[in-house]
């Protein structure tokens, strides 16, 4: 296994399948094992612990990127207003869009052992997963969610690595990261490993992105909150 090439999503980790109704959901092993364990103890209080997004290529999330960048995906600001992001030039372009998407071959996602979560016992099956803050906050259909998953997920070895904003990433409080791995991984994970990565990709603003670099690693890629929940 090349480590590099795995952290920046260029080749996969050892994936298993999490889910029986969409077999592209897959983690890592360990965190899909860990996962298992935390399903059975959140079915026990009536949460259906289900998985919205896991494992994603560096394809996968230039994808994104590259559909949010020319205005084809919906780029949002921390009040969920929607932004024209041909209105928007330099740093601040990337800014609007890293708040809510990583930079491909910078993604927690990249890894196996992050994942986005929801209750599927709180909503109908036809409901529209928004993943937006009001959604886990009082009044929201996950709220019973996200104070479970704050007394417990712990115990199971998962954190919220984007539990408040800290000037980076916005608060997802559906975002967990198995932290016996993810912790390893991002204390391996090099500026030069990125550097490289995207030298050798085709990503819209390619130019605008090495000129930022090293402030995205720093402030999008090492600035977590690390606390265990």
């Amino acid at each position: 296994m090349n480590l590099a090439r795995l952290l920046t999503g260029l080749e996969p980790p050892d994936l298993v399948s999490v889910s029986v109704e969409n077999q592209a959901l897959q983690l890592e092993r360990q965190s899909a094992a860990a996962l298992a364990k935390m399903q059975q103890a959140a079915r026990l209080d009536g949460i259906e612990l289900a998985v919205a997004s896991a494992y994603r290529s560096f394809d996968r999330q230039a994808a994104i990127w590259n559909g949010k960048m020319s205005g084809h995906r919906a780029v949002y600001d921390q009040q969920q207003q929607q932004l024209d992001i041909q209105k928007f030039t330099g740093f601040a372009k990337l800014e609007a869009v890293l708040l809510y998407s990583a930079l491909p071959g910078a993604s927690r996602h990249h890894w196996g052992t992050d994942l986005d979560v929801f209750d599927a016992a709180a909503v109908a099956s036809n409901y529209q997963l928004q993943l937006q803050e009001a959604e886990y906050q009082a009044g929201g259909p996950f709220h019973k969610l996200a104070m479970w998953l704050a007394q417990y997920a712990g115990d199971f070895g998962f954190f919220r690595p984007y539990q408040q904003y800290q000037g980076g990433v916005a608060a997802e409080p559906w975002h967990l990261s198995y932290q016996p791995l993810s912790d390893f991984y991002l204390q391996q994970f090099e500026l030069l490993m990125l550097q490289q990565a995207i030298a050798q990709s085709s990503l819209t603003e390619k130019p605008l992105i090495e000129q930022y670099l090293p402030d995205i690693f720093q402030r999008y890629v090492l600035n977590i909150c690390k606390e265990a929940l």
